[in-house]
């Protein structure tokens, strides 16, 4: 399971669980990074 992922910004995001971790990264690049949507694959792919 994937809880993990450095944002390019430098933003370091955790999650208890992949759910998490996606739900968190959408709400930062929501708030950091409007226009650059990804999706749950495209967020663990690049997740650890």
């Amino acid at each position: 399971m994937k809880t993990k992922l450095n944002c390019p910004c430098g933003e370091y995001i955790t999650g208890a669980n992949e759910d998490e971790l996606v739900e968190k990264t959408k709400a930062h690049l929501a708030d950091k990074h409007p226009g650059h949507d990804y999706s749950r694959d495209e967020i663990l792919f690049i997740a650890y």
